[in-house]
């Protein structure tokens, strides 16, 4: 499979919705761990273990729903389905730790990857919007619209900790 069949495969999947949805959750934890920064590897932990926790109370909610509202177990290729979306979450958020991971390895400064976290997640955010719309059928300019005003929900989010911080 090609990159450009890979990536038009994915964007037509609910991975989607559990990427963003992921990445707005990996965006607050490093926000908030910014504010007053933990050692390194307590940040990676932060992001990993939350991004476990995360994924764990997807599949548990996500097979609750499945089986109270079809009324049956799910079968091995419904699981396997869901298991994508739970991994697609769970890279959401933990997306972030490739940061700090080279903070780590001294390759970049603490101040740097916060930054770099920040604005990749907001840009992964504005991304799929913008992607979103324009598969959806919509123009250009509507399409850069609803992509920033997603991305507005995670720069909102900053400025709202920089308030209170």
């Amino acid at each position: 499979m090609t990159a450009r069949a890979f990536v038009a495969a994915h964007l037509e999947s609910r991975q989607v919705s559990r990427v963003v949805y992921g990445s707005i959750i990996g965006l607050a934890l490093v926000v908030v761990l910014e504010a007053h920064p933990p050692p390194i590897w307590s940040v990676i932990v932060s992001l990993l273990s939350t991004a476990v926790a995360v994924g764990l109370a997807e599949l548990y909610s996500e097979l609750v729903g499945f089986e109270t509202s079809r009324g049956r177990k799910a079968t091995r290729a419904e699981l396997r389905h869901l298991g994508w979306d739970i991994v697609a979450v769970a890279f959401g958020i933990a997306f972030p730790t490739v940061f700090f991971v080279l903070v780590a390895l001294e390759v970049l400064e603490d101040d740097t990857a916060y930054t770099l976290a920040k604005w990749t997640g907001l840009g992964l955010i504005g991304i799929y919007g913008f992607a979103g719309a324009r598969l959806s059928g919509s123009g250009l300019v509507k399409s850069l619209l609803q992509g920033a005003a997603v991305a507005l929900i995670g720069a909102f989010l900053i400025l709202l900790k920089s308030l209170v911080h």
